[in-house]
């Protein structure tokens, strides 16, 4: 197991005086149950239920009162009650039994001295109409694929760990921390794949992972679709996701099918829900609030950069190249950037934006804004001169702000540059590829200065 920084949010939650249970959400396979059982570490005593398993679902299902459950829970797992310990418990697969969604309320009314955290696998309860939560009663969390930085603390590189947390970066560290990213980039972020390559640095063993995971998607479609045409669209669409990552797409006949906008729109919202996929739509100005355009192309954001890079059989590029804005028409490196982004995002609300300027007589698009207080910083991912990034021009003269941030294969800068238009000078933030996870720290710094 290797530490996440989700664990410094789940500490945060354990600390509220008003806390309530709380579920955690994700993909499949994302790292769930590790990261409690790594929690589980900090408490006097720790209770794990799997309602998969009859022993424990039947708690739940006989449920009458919550002394009783309490008291049954610590009994099936040979436990003695002591309400002066800090105790946690843990319920897993808790879409197997949709009583106990419900019952999570009462935890929070009755046994409030109790830490209580539930997790399941959303794509299972997609198409479950009998389960419903308890609104207002319980919390929300997101555990996302690993980032770089907790990629390097499974693999033991420490130094390289503490240097991108210095702000700024040192450019002596640059080429080290290069190789390592190009390696995180072709391995990517599920925590099964991170952990052997850890112990094996064998990434020939990553094959039967990859798979693994790809084929657990298309199976939990086939056994919880309403139907087989159901089934045979969403198969269907997470086959064609993985060629069509990082780019706008268009619903009617996705993946060059025969399946209508309703369709394909139909099962990549059920996608979405089960965290395997985003659909990201532009924004079209350049302030707050942001409001996406519903009726725009989104761009298709993949759960994890290693599953699409074995999918669609580019490893070997990745190993040869210099510069990862040369792979899949720079496709690749923007999908790593916005995975960067999302890693340290706990908040189910929480989603990636771009900008557009559609215009007919401008067809400018800015890869991501990143809301920071007030303000909406453009960030591009982009190799070449800054004078070339003619999107970034036309944003920064309708901002109201002057700071914009541009990820690419080169070293750490810090320039100022004017767009031609206008003439507007603003100050522009040149991160290497690797500091995609410390875009808010780089703000801040900005800000400050």
């Amino acid at each position: 197991m290797f530490p996440r920084s989700i664990l410094s949010e789940l500490r945060k939650w354990a600390q509220k005086e008003e806390r309530k249970p709380l579920i955690l959400r994700g993909a499949r396979q994302v790292g769930k149950t590790t990261v409690v059982n790594q929690f589980a570490e900090e408490f006097d005593e720790y209770l794990s239920l799997n309602l998969e398993k009859p022993e424990d679902s039947q708690l739940f299902t006989s449920y009458t009162d919550i002394p009783n459950l309490i008291r049954s829970i610590f009994f099936i797992k040979n436990k003695k009650y002591d309400p002066q310990k800090r105790t946690l418990i843990f319920i897993d697969e808790i879409q197997q039994i949709p009583e106990a969604l419900n019952i999570l309320r009462y935890f929070y009314e009755e046994t409030p001295h109790l830490y209580i955290i539930s997790a399941g696998s959303m794509l299972e309860t997609i198409f479950n109409e009998k389960l419903s939560f308890p609104v207002g009663r319980v919390e929300y969390m997101v555990v996302r694929p690993a980032s770089f930085p907790e990629f390097l603390g499974a693999i033991g590189e420490t130094a390289a760990l503490e240097e991108i947390k210095n702000i700024p970066v040192r450019n002596y560290a640059s080429k080290k921390l290069f190789d390592l990213f190009h390696t995180y980039a072709l391995i990517g972020g599920m925590p099964e794949a991170v952990a052997v390559y850890a112990k094996t640095r064998d990434l020939i063993s990553l094959k039967s992972i990859y798979e693994s995971l790809i084929i657990s998607y298309m199976d939990d479609v086939e056994k919880y679709a309403r139907n087989a045409k159901q089934t045979d669209i969403i198969r269907h669409t997470i086959r064609s996701a993985f060629s069509s990552a990082g780019k706008r797409i268009t619903f009617e006949g996705f993946g060059n099918s025969s399946y209508g906008s309703r369709e394909i729109g139909e099962a990549l919202r059920a996608l979405e829900k089960a965290f395997f996929l985003t659909l990201i739509y532009p924004n079209t100005e350049a302030t707050l609030p942001l409001l996406p355009n519903l009726r725009k192309k989104p761009r298709l954001q993949l759960l994890d950069s290693g599953m699409i890079n074995y999918f669609t059989g580019i490893q070997k590029e990745i190993l040869g190249t210099a510069d990862l804005q040369k792979i899949h028409e720079g496709m690749l490196i923007e999908h790593i950037i916005g995975q960067e982004l999302l890693a340290t995002q706990y908040s189910a609300l929480n989603t990636l934006n771009f900008w557009t300027n559609e215009k007919k007589s401008s067809q400018a698009e800015i890869d991501f804004l990143w809301q920071h207080s007030s303000k909406l910083v453009p960030v591009e991912v982009k190799s070449g001169a800054a004078g070339k990034l003619k999107s970034l021009h036309q944003f920064m003269d309708l901002a109201p702000h002057n700071i914009a941030i541009r990820f690419y294969s080169g070293e750490f800068a810090d320039t100022m540059v004017s767009t031609p238009g206008s003439g507007k000078s603003f100050r522009l933030l040149n991160l290497p590829y690797y500091l995609g996870s410390q875009i808010d720290g780089y703000v801040e710094w900005m800000l400050r200065d």
